[in-house]
Order: structure tokens, then sequence, then C-alpha cells
């Protein structure tokens, strides 16, 4: 059986949709909730890694110093070609464990927005299956550069780097992975709730949770979209020295 690492930053920041389908094909779901202290398994044990999001950045060491180990567990597995997919706070993490910057963006992005492929994602084997535009959740403060190596996906009005690949590791800024229950779950995060609250003011969550439900059936259909042709490509019989 396929053995899948989740990292996990919070607990209300589980896989969600993309775990029923590491489930529907028979991926084994081996979860390392860092913030709560589990230890990081050796990266040569694992056959793919899914990285999520979580309310802290990637610059917080000094507040949660299991970060660095962390980065240097992502470094080490995706420059040896270990599949990857990161959410949010993974594509983050992703970024920093390869050198890229991550710093506070000038206003948070929170919303369900447009996300745009650039014509490099259009070509690309997965992200291609979204077409040229898709709706997705976006609830983040931070951004990054892109690093050394890295093939520029998607791009929205707000921040130009929400999706990229890079040695075989995928990354995506926004969430389309997001079930209702974990939307209730991220609306009592005190980081969540402040960024809310920047944005749209007191009844935020009223008026993203208006946003969600009236988008949430399509981009359930995108994260099973995007999520099964990652799995099958990293799956397929084109992968090599562990690459996908």
């Amino acid at each position: 059986m396929t053995k899948a690492v989740v990292l996990q930053h919070i607990r209300c920041e589980p896989p969600g949709i993309f775990e029923a389908v590491l489930d529907e094909h028979g991926v084994d779901v081996i979860r390392v909730e860092l913030d709560e202290g589990d230890p990081l398994p050796d990266w040569r044990d694992a056959e793919l890694v899914v990285a999520m999001g979580g309310p802290m950045s990637v610059n917080d060491e000094s507040a949660h110093g299991w970060l660095a180990g962390e980065k240097h567990w992502i470094a080490s597995a995706v420059s040896a070609g270990v599949p990857y997919f990161g959410v949010c706070l993974g594509a983050q993490l992703l970024a920093a464990s390869l050198g890229a910057s991550v710093r506070r963006g000038e206003s948070p992005e929170v919303g369900v927005l447009p996300v745009t492929l650039t014509s490099n994602g259009l070509a690309d084997p997965v992200f291609s299956v979204l077409g040229g535009e898709f709706a997705a959740l976006q609830w983040h403060g931070d951004t990054f550069e892109l690093p050394s190596g890295a093939v520029h996906l998607g791009r929205s009005a707000a921040y130009d780097n929400q999706a990229f690949r890079v040695r075989g590791a995928f990354a995506v800024q926004f969430h389309l992975e997001v079930t209702p229950a974990m939307f209730e779950e991220w609306s009592e995060v005190p980081a969540y709730v402040a960024s809310l609250q920047a944005k749209f003011g007191v009844g935020g969550f009223e008026v993203l949770s208006e946003m969600f439900e009236t988008s949430r059936e399509e981009m359930a259909r995108s994260a099973r979209l995007l999520f099964e042709r990652w799995l099958g490509l990293c799956q397929s019989e084109t992968i090599q020295n562990r690459s996908c």
C-alpha cells in the first residue's frame, strides 16, 4: 500500500477532500501533527508528502521551534524526488525550504476569488485539468517568492504566486480541499478571525460563509480533479527516480 505522510500544523486543517481521494485510492495516511509535538518520520519512508496549512508563518521559528526541522525535512525529501503537494502554509514551506523568501503581504487575501493559470499552468500535466480560471478559497496573510528553478503555474489579482511546481513538487497558495465542517472550525482560529475582520469588518465570517457556500460544490469538483490528476501522475509508470 502506498504511504502518504501528511504534515499538519493545526488539527482543523486536515487534507479534507484530498484525504477522501487518498482513501479512495487505497493510500495509507500517516498523519504528523507538528504543532502538537509529533515527530517527523524518516523522509525516506515517505512515498508521498502532503503538507497542509496553518495559522503560523514559516518565519516563526522562535515561537514554533519545529519549523526549522520541518523545512530541512521537506528540502531533503523534495531534493530526493519524493512527490510533494503543499497547500497554503505547505506551499510557503516548500518555497522557504528551497531558499525562497516568505513575507507578510500588503494585506490579507481572503475570499472566494478567481485564480488564473499561466501559460505553463495551461500546459501542465496536473493543473491543466482546471482550465484557464477557477474559483478558490483564499485565507492567508503571507506570500512568497518562487524558488530557483520553479515553474509558475497560477496567479490571482492580489498575489502573483498562487501555484508552482519545482523538482516534481507541486504547491498552491489557495484552498480547494475545505469541507463545510473544516470551514466552520476555521472561524474559531484567532489568526483567521483577525484576517477576516481586517478584510471584511466585524461581520466578516458571514460574508465569507456566503461566498464559500455559493462556490462550495464547484471548488470540491476542482479539488478532486486536481488531486486525482496529481495522485495519478505520482502513481503512474512515469515515476522515475522517486519523482512525479
